[in-house]
């Protein structure tokens, strides 16, 4: 037996996870750890999907903070002048490597309907970069035929565009002028529409234009659904939709093309359909949208949970729904930001000298050791002692410290250990549901840094 997973599936649980988002109805959290060296080369890592790289991340996680905005993404494919794209196909299981759809410099996207072919069949490079914002299908004098399906507003390019991905989305109402001219071009899409003809056997000897005839099922408005074939060499090389302003053809659930006459036979070739509510009615269907991307920036400090200066960096990256704190008997974290660290508070003189990633140990057997984050001074309130942000991982194990313990650094110094503490600016470091794990070589970050992280999950 053999099954799939179908592209509406995809897309519908993917919906539920960003409504979730949306409606605060679950609280998803970027977060950013790992502090000390992957190894001695600084060699990443590949992540594995087991418990124990969870636990690893959650152990060694810094901080939080919300996902500010989250959306449907694509992959991005920029026009450019002598590239070929495909067109549309409705028989399509992945993106190819020539693309059907495009965005251009002007932030608008396009999908190909029909690609551009010579007397002879071969493909043409494009040329001419589809412009305007009108729903009609158009062609352009290259002979490729697009269709424009929506634009990105500034605030669509600041969080979602990258590199790699471009944002979609469903406009239902429209709240802004870029929203307004997507609502008005999913409005306009027909239904049923026939978007391209794709020839699958050439045939032989022909010596005229052959008719092509498209049949459908009873409803569908078939008499604005022309083509006709191009001959070279004996053979059906294209067939190019005609009426195109006139939406070539509505209604269609099926269709069957027929080639007859012009002295030949064997050719065969078959309708391309858009999907049943009409290509651009919902451009994530037709852009096969199954990837969101969760997007937060952390700035500077945070008003103090994020580290940053002093040689303070992280390895990983990671989305967490639902992490909770540790000091309210495990509610949800809902406030933006949120330091995951345990803390120390230990006599100044031996806190202040400690290095970021430096190892401190106590005099205990087995001793308890761990990771130095940061050392802060917090105020009147400290009683001469700094506090000593740590984490602790497989490697140093995570035996607890204890009031009283003397605490050792790597270069033999010592210092006393006057409070161990929890407080309500972390959580439990092994708390909420982790959907993704990213490992990276080592960013440092300063107090006035901001980071975009824009993390993409696909389905």
């Amino acid at each position: 037996m053999s099954a799939i997973i179908t592209d509406p599936f995809k897309k519908q649980f993917m919906q539920k996870i960003f409504d979730e988002v949306s409606n605060l109805t679950a609280r998803y959290y970027v977060g950013i750890g790992k502090n000390d060296q992957w190894n001695s080369t600084e060699t990443v890592p590949t992540p594995t999907d087991s418990p124990k790289t969870i636990r690893d991340a959650q152990n060694a996680l810094q901080s939080v903070k919300a996902v500010a905005a989250t959306s449907f993404v694509i992959p991005r494919h920029n026009w450019s002048s002598g590239n070929e794209y495909n067109g549309y196909d409705d028989d399509l299981t992945t993106i190819p490597t020539n693309t059907y759809y495009v965005l251009t410099e002007d932030n608008h996207v396009y999908i190909c309907l029909q690609q551009s072919k010579n007397a002879t069949g071969a493909v043409n490079k494009s040329t001419v970069k589809p412009t305007g914002t009108s729903p009609k299908p158009f062609k352009t004098s290259d002979g490729y035929t697009w269709r424009f399906l929506y634009g990105l507003s500034a605030s669509d390019t600041s969080s979602f565009l990258s590199a790699n991905f471009v944002p979609v989305k469903l406009v239902t109402t429209a709240s802004d002028a870029f929203e307004t001219i997507q609502k008005a071009a999913q409005d306009s899409a027909d239904a049923g529409r026939i978007a391209n003809i794709i020839v699958d056997n050439q045939g032989t000897g022909y010596t005229g234009t052959p008719t092509v005839t498209i049949t459908g099922n009873s409803g569908a408005i078939g008499d604005s659904a022309q083509a006709t074939a191009f001959v070279s060499n004996g053979k059906v090389v294209k067939i190019d939709m005609l009426n195109e302003s006139a939406g070539s053809g509505r209604n269609f659930v099926n269709a069957t093309v027929t080639i007859s006459g012009g002295g030949g036979s064997g050719a065969t070739a078959r309708a391309v359909l858009g999907p049943s509510n009409g290509i651009g009615a919902d451009p994530r269907d037709e852009l096969k949208a199954t990837s969101l991307m969760f997007n937060s920036k952390p700035d500077g400090t945070e008003n103090g949970d994020f580290l940053a200066g002093n040689d303070q960096d992280f390895r990983q990256v990671m989305l967490i729904r639902n992490p909770r704190t540790d000091s309210d008997n495990g509610t949800t974290v809902t406030a933006t930001t949120a330091k995951a660290l345990r803390y120390l508070i230990v006599d100044s003189a031996f806190a202040s000298q400690l290095a970021t990633d430096e190892l401190i140990t106590n005099s205990l057997t087995p001793p308890a050791k761990a990771y130095v984050n940061e050392a802060v001074n917090f105020g009147a309130a400290s009683g001469g002692g700094m506090k000593v942000y740590y984490h602790q991982t497989d490697s140093t194990g995570f035996t607890p410290f204890s009031v009283g313990n003397t605490l050792t650094d790597e270069g033999a110094q010592t210092g006393t250990i006057a409070t161990t503490a929890d407080s309500n600016e972390l959580y439990i470091n092994t708390s909420g549901e982790v959907l993704y794990i990213e490992n990276r070589a080592p960013v440092l970050r300063t107090s006035t840094q901001v980071e975009d992280i824009k993390v993409v999950v696909t389905l």
